[in-house]
C-alpha cells in the first residue's frame, strides 16, 4: 500500500470516528427492537432446492430506551450457540424520529443473519434499521443445496428483493430514509455487498485459481460437508436449465443503486475478481478481516480486493480469525464447536466486536450522512 493511500486511510477513517461519534449523540442509546418478515420474492427459489421459497428476513431497529430489552441467546430452541444481545421483540420503532437510514446485511456461507446479531444490534443501538435475509439453499435454517451453495451471485438478488419489500411494508417502509441505504456482509455476504456496490465475478478466473497449485482454502470451504441433495438440486454433471441459466449470467451486474456504501467483513472470493471487476463501482467500500483468518486467506481475498479496488480503505485485525467476526459463543458450545467457537491465543472476540461496531458505525455515518 502506498503512503499517499495509507494517509488517506487514516484521514478517512478519523474522519469516520468522528462523525459516528456525532451521530451517536444525535441518536443513542436506543434499545433494540426484533421482528421478522418472510417476504415472497417476485421470482421462485424452488429451483435452488431451498426448504421455503420465502426470504425470511430478520429486522434489528432502534426503539425507545424506556421499553424493557429481555435476555436472547441464538439457535435452536433449548439449545443455544451464540450470545445474542438483549432485545425488545415486536416492540414498536421509537417515534425519536421520522426516518432511519437502513443497512442490509447478509450472512456467510451456510450461516444465517443471527451470526451477525452483535453486529445487527450494535447498529440498531445507534439508529439505523438493519435487514438481515436467510439465503435460500445457502443457509443454516435449512439444507444447504448444491445449486445455493454455488451460485453465488444469485444472493444479491436476494438483498435486492428484501430492499423491494421493505420499503413497502406497512410498518417500516414510511421510516426507511431512501437516501441512506448501506449494505454490510460477512464472508460470501462481503461478496455479496461487493456484488450490490457494482463489482462483477469472473467465474472462470476463480475456476483457474482452483486448478492451479496456488489454490488455498476458500476453494474448499468446510460448509461443501453439509451440501444435501434434493428434489430438484442437480448434481455437477447434469445441471437444471435454470441453474445453466444462471452459471452463464454470473458475470453480469447486480448493482443496486439504492446502496450508496458498503462494508465488507473478510470477504471470500477474492479470486473471483480481476482488474475489470470494480470498474462500475463509484459509492464507499470499506473492507476488514483478521491476520489469521485461514478460511479466507487475506492475501488473496481481503488484500486482492483491496489492490483491485483502491478507493477502498481496509483494516487488518491483528491475530483475529474468519470466526472470530461470527456472535460470541455461549460457554457450553465453545468446546463442542471449537472451530467456530475458539479465538487464536490474546483475542478478544468481544473487544473484536467492540472495536469493529465502532468501524462499521463510523463508517455509515460518515458514508451515508444526509
Amino acid at each position: 500500500m502506498s503512503m499517499l493511500r495509507t494517509l488517506t486511510s487514516i484521514a478517512v477513517f478519523v474522519t469516520a470516528l468522528m462523525s459516528a461519534s456525532a451521530h451517536e449523540a444525535a441518536t443513542a442509546p436506543y434499545h433494540v427492537g426484533e421482528a421478522q418478515r418472510e417476504f415472497a420474492p417476485s421470482v421462485a427459489r424452488d429451483w435452488r432446492g431451498a426448504k421455503t421459497e420465502r426470504l425470511i428476513t430478520t429486522l434489528w431497529y432502534p426503539v425507545d430506551p424506556r421499553i424493557l430489552e429481555q435476555p436472547h441467546d441464538i439457535g435452536f430452541p433449548g439449545h443455544a450457540v451464540f450470545r445474542g444481545h438483549p432485545i425488545a421483540w415486536g416492540a414498536p420503532l421509537s417515534a425519536a424520529t421520522r426516518k432511519y437510514p437502513l443497512i442490509v446485511l447478509s450472512h456467510g456461507t451456510g450461516g444465517s443473519a443471527n451470526d451477525l446479531d452483535w453486529l445487527a444490534s450494535a447498529l440498531a443501538v445507534n439508529g439505523y434499521i438493519v435487514a438481515g435475509v436467510n439465503h435460500p439453499g445457502n443457509n443454516a435454517l435449512g439444507p444447504l443445496t448444491r445449486a445455493g451453495f454455488m451460485l453465488w451471485w444469485e444472493r444479491a438478488t436476494d438483498v435486492s428483493e428484501v430492499l423491494d419489500a421493505l420499503l413497502s411494508d406497512p410498518v417500516f417502509g414510511m421510516h426507511v430514509d431512501r437516501q441512506r441505504i448501506g449494505a454490510v456482509g460477512f464472508s460470501l455476504g462481503g461478496y455479496t455487498v461487493l456484488e450490490l456496490a457494482g463489482a462483477r465475478t469472473d467465474l472462470k478466473a476463480f475456476k483457474r485459481f482452483c486448478r492451479s497449485s496456488a489454490a488455498d482454502a476458500i476453494c474448499h470451504p468446510p460448509e461443501m460437508n453439509r451440501i444435501t441433495t434434493v428434489a430438484g438440486d442437480s448434481p455437477p454433471a447434469v445441471m437444471s436449465p435454470e441453474t445453466l441459466a444462471s452459471i452463464a449470467k454470473a458475470g453480469a451486474s447486480y448493482q443496486d443503486k439504492r446502496i450508496k456504501a458498503v462494508f465488507a467483513i473478510a470477504p471470500a472470493l477474492g479470486e473471483a475478481f480481476n482488474g475489470r471487476s470494480f470498474a462500475d463501482v463509484r459509492i464507499p467500500v470499506s473492507l476488514t478481516a483478521g491476520t489469521s483468518d485461514m478460511t479466507a486467506p487475506p492475501d488473496t481475498n481481503v488484500r486482492r480486493i483491496a489492490r483491485l479496488l483502491p478507493t477502498s480503505d481496509v483494516v487488518m485485525v491483528q491475530g483475529a480469525s474468519h470466526s472470530t467476526f461470527l456472535d460470541t459463543c455461549v460457554p457450553q458450545m465453545i468446546d463442542q464447536l471449537a472451530r467456530v467457537c475458539k479465538d487464536g491465543s490474546g483475542i478478544d472476540r468481544d473487544a473484536v466486536h467492540q472495536q469493529t461496531a465502532r468501524r462499521v458505525v463510523g463508517f455509515f455515518g460518515h458514508a451515508l450522512r444526509s
